[in-house]
């Protein structure tokens, strides 16, 4: 399935094979018709996961048929070499042409399964299939860290009129020349709470939303879903000896209203390190599971533990399946960098898949990252074939200087048909510091030169991203290391913060957010002993507040502005003259607009 030893080549319209076609053919061989040839003869490009040949397989897996109406899939056959003929349900894809085929009952761990369908319009039928192997379960996910996070004095926020929210404070070290847009980030493992994060420019909180004892997040970001801008993130648990996730990614609207949750399929569980949805409506989103493995060609054990990395297409209105790739069965054990460890009961993480990026040519393909093979790799969006890596021990290209990355992240495709690539060079240490670096593929000569550089004598051993932003400049997020810069087109820094160490993000993004959120104003009511008062005003997650109007009166039907204060923050404190029995904020835009009213209070 590894086609990396080809020529490769930009590509421009090339053709789109099928998964296997079943005629004459020895069973794997794809047959592929290219535009121009005979329409009888033509084979759809229908993708079929689990793909051919895929060697641990979920039992829970559906048969998932991609790219074809659900009109020309008909005759569908699974059959397990243990549980015989299953039955099921053909269940159509919302955002694409295709439908998955839902058994009726899980397979049988070891055993192999072929499913095949009659595909194409009626009087064109080709039959097509799939074989692939059932994988012998090792587990699920370990339990989460119990290990008590620090608290300091000063290095977590309070507020007055959200005394439920205490993230960790953010130090701004420069801001001259920052980009628009505010700071989304996902504080983890150090002080104050674990949550979901936004920030100004000036490290003021936008927007904190905390999590339960034992969960975390990851991969906050703002993306467009049903043509508008939202919040996604992943939240879970993260058994700290495995290094990925165990959950669950969220989507919510401007108003941060829930609009979906998305888990993965096929009875695995969506890992924290990326989730993209795409123009039409569906998501790519990374997975893990823990299989039985015969491990001994890498100095194993023959019933080894292999931690497989998965990539899954989820069709975001019904949750099918529309397209699986496995790590295992693509990539070969040898190409990994990672230590096979000591002990048979401990897994091995040969690949880890870390993110995914469409291509910018629009074919389709996209491009994942593995840190463990210090290798970015080119996938077929039909077949599941590697078509060129980039990087690792078998780089389809000649690397140029600086262009070599070892334990890196986030590789990520520019408009302008560069890369970008987040490299830690640790850990195990390779380099002596990660930088965020940009490349060209230079297809005509297989050749791969640097463009961009931009380190901060920063060693981060793991996650981390690099982010281009509409103008030019480059945002960093260093993930273990608590800081994040951005620098111009030049390399100079315009923005630099960071977070109480040992807190992280796992990435740290700039984004424009424009957001009311659907909940009420807060307010909160001091009294001195002298009997003055003092109003704090704050509405978590709110954008456009410019100035807070504080309302007062005789009861809580009968109350008239009082005065108005400039918003300070995310709380304002406001001085009340006098002593009005019920008081009240309401939140202002720039032009006076009333954007929210909050409950009633009394001092």
């Amino acid at each position: 399935m590894d086609r990396g030893a080809g020529q490769p080549q930009e590509p421009a319209g090339r053709c789109r094979p099928p998964a296997v076609l079943l005629l004459p053919l020895a069973l794997g061989l794809v047959l592929a018709v290219c535009a121009g040839a005979s329409s009888a003869l033509a084979a759809p490009a229908v993708s079929i996961s689990p793909l051919n040949g895929t060697p641990d397989a979920s039992p829970y897996t559906q048969i998932s048929f991609l790219g074809v109406p659900p009109s020309e899939i008909a005759g569908v056959r699974v059959n397990g070499s243990r549980t015989g003929a299953h039955h099921g349900k053909l269940l159509a894809y919302a955002t694409a042409p295709g439908a998955s085929f839902v058994p009726d009952a899980r397979f049988s761990e070891g055993e192999s399964v072929t499913a095949s369908a009659l595909i194409g319009p009626k009087g064109h039928q080709a039959r097509m299939q799939t074989s692939f192997t059932i994988a012998h379960i090792a587990g699920d996910s370990e339990p989460s860290s119990t290990s008590k996070l620090p608290s300091g004095h000063g290095l977590e926020q309070s507020f007055v009129s959200q005394p439920n929210l205490k993230p960790p404070v953010v130090q701004v070290t420069a801001s001259a020349g920052a980009s628009p847009g505010d700071i989304f980030l996902t504080p983890t493992a150090g002080y104050g709470q674990q949550g979901l994060m936004i920030i100004d420019n000036s490290g003021k909180l936008v927007w904190f939303h905390p999590l339960p004892k034992g969960e975390a997040a990851a991969n906050l970001q703002v993306q467009s879903y049903r043509g508008a801008p939202v919040l996604t993130w992943w939240h879970g648990h993260v058994p700290g000896r495995l290094g990925v996730g165990f959950g669950s990614e969220e989507i919510v609207n401007s108003s941060y209203r829930p609009l979906a949750s998305v888990s993965a399929g096929n009875g695995y569980h969506a890992d924290l390190h990326d989730f993209q949805i795409t123009p039409q409506g569906s998501a790519f989103l990374t997975a893990y599971s823990l299989v039985y493995t015969d491990l001994r060609s890498v100095g194993g054990y023959r019933n080894g533990i292999l931690q497989d990395s998965i990539l899954q297409e989820i069709d975001l209105p019904t949750g099918l399946v529309m397209f699986e790739w496995h790590a295992d069965g693509h990539v070969s054990f040898g190409d990994s960098f990672a230590r096979v460890l000591f002990y048979p009961w401990e897994p091995w993480d040969f690949f880890h898949i870390n993110s995914v990026s469409l291509d910018p040519w629009g074919d389709g393909n996209f491009i994942v990252s593995s840190r463990n093979t210090w290798a970015a790799y080119e996938i077929d969006h039909v077949t599941g074939d590697v078509l060129w890596r980039l990087g690792g021990r078998h780089s389809s290209f000649a690397m140029g200087p600086g262009t070599g990355t070892a334990w890196q992240h986030d590789v990520r495709w520019q408009p302008d048909r560069t890369l970008t690539i987040f490299d830690n060079g640790a850990n195990p240490g390779v380099h002596r510091e990660s930088r965020a670096i940009r490349e060209r593929i230079d297809w005509a000569h297989r050749k791969v030169t640097l463009v961009g550089r931009y380190t901060g004598r920063i060693l981060s051993g793991s996650q981390g991203n690099a982010q281009t932003l509409p103008g030019g400049n480059v945002f960093v997020g260093w993930g273990e290391a608590p800081y994040m810069t951005e620098y111009n087109p030049g390399g100079q820094i315009t923005f630099s913060a960071r977070l109480p160490r040992p807190t992280q993000s796992y990435r740290t993004y700039r984004f424009p957010w424009q957001a009311t959120p659907a909940s009420q104003p807060a307010l909160a009511l001091k009294k001195s002993s002298s009997g003055a008062v003092t109003a704090y005003a704050s509405w978590n997650g709110a954008t456009s507040v410019a100035a807070w109007r504080v309302l007062g009166g005789p009861s809580y039907s009968d109350v008239t502005p009082l005065l108005e204060a400039p918003r300070t923050g995310f709380e304002t404190a406001i001085a009340v003259p006098g002593a009005p029995a019920v008081l009240g904020v309401q939140a202002l835009a720039a032009d006076g607009t009333v954007l929210g009213t909050s409950d009633g209070a009394s001092p």
